[in-house]
């Protein structure tokens, strides 16, 4: 019966995913917002709500590697979904048209693993606060991150997308409540995913940082690919990468979330297996940086997002066999 419910919470997942990225494409057009602000907060912010319930729930069930294991897993598995759609549209060189904004939150996911991998060694607790300096830290550059989102100033082609309204499928006002209710599904889907996940975990004897780290954070990050995809078809590049820079970014406040309502540090507790899981996150959010900074012009475009999917089957194979 676990194994049923699961599934049934992927689906649904997958389904109301669809959706909400064409809800979110509408309201960035719609409202004059832009793809950017839209994509790398509001879309992010919803299609991070599975890891918001899986990650809370591991922590109430006092399962630690759990939570680490979602939300570093969540991020590996974000940037996996950004390769693979790079090489199968290669020809569309979909890194080498973003707004030169998204190379600042591609940065800022590096600086912020950095952070979490150097916290899994050791981190300085703040008692009354309840959270590691690192927390805080983390806190501090996503608050930078909006700052400079919100200065961008939205492009040219948006603004005359913005101006022909008559040709969107939803009013703003129908995209709203449209994006609010499939937001609040996948909310609901995130946490079946966790509690039937953590059953799994023990059936199965795999243990809590592989099926965190794998089963469940790929699970949770479906709503992610699924919005890449739909962007993607929306011809909306800036949205599909936003989607997957937000979403990293603001799973790492997810962790500081977990490490607030955690008794102690939530990362000096998670199984020492993660570091390995966090090095290659490192590696990983580092090529995407480089694949953005230096667009279309290097030599063999798809280097970049070869290197990504092999760096995550080597960091699921650590977590299998270790």
């Amino acid at each position: 019966m676990v194994y049923v419910i699961f599934i049934a919470a992927v689906i649904v997942t997958v389904i109301t995913a669809h959706k909400l990225s064409t809800y979110a494409d509408a309201i960035s057009r719609l409202s004059g917002m832009g793809a950017l602000l839209i994509g790398t907060f509001l879309l992010a912010g919803a299609t991070a709500l599975p890891e918001i319930t899986t990650s809370l729930t591991a922590v109430y069930l006092d399962n630690p590697d759990l939570a680490v294991g979602n939300i570093l897993g969540s991020n590996h598995f974000n940037i996996l979904i950004l390769a693979v759609f790079d090489l199968v549209f290669r020809k569309r060189k979909m890194l080498s048209h973003l707004h030169k904004q998204q190379r600042y939150t591609a940065l800022f996911g590096v600086f912020m693993t950095l952070i979490v991998t150097v916290a899994l060694f050791t981190t300085i607790e703040i008692p009354f606060l309840n959270m590691g300096i690192d927390s805080l830290m983390i806190i501090a550059l996503y608050l930078l991150s909006l700052w400079i989102i919100q200065r961008t100033p939205v492009s040219k082609e948006e603004k005359e997308n913005s101006e022909t309204p008559n040709e969107e499928e939803y009013t703003l006002k129908h995209a709203v409540i449209g994006f609010i209710i499939t937001a609040i599904i996948i909310f609901i889907a995130g946490t079946a995913l966790t509690l039937t996940g953590d059953e799994i975990a023990v059936i199965t004897g795999l243990g809590s940082s592989f099926v965190g780290s794998f089963l469940i954070a790929t699970s949770t990050s479906l709503p992610e690919a699924i919005t890449v995809l739909t962007a993607l078809r929306l011809n909306n590049e800036n949205l599909a990468a936003a989607s997957i820079f937000g979403s990293n970014l603001f799973n790492m406040i997810i962790l500081c979330l977990c490490d607030l309502f955690y008794a102690g540090s939530i990362l000096q507790s998670a199984s020492m297996s993660h570091t390995m899981t966090a090095i290659f996150l490192v590696i990983n959010s580092s090529l995407v940086c480089y694949a953005v900074f230096v667009n279309g012009k290097r030599r063999f475009y798809t280097l970049p997002s070869s290197f990504m999917l092999l760096f995550y089957l080597a960091t699921m194979t650590w977590l299998y066999y270790f």
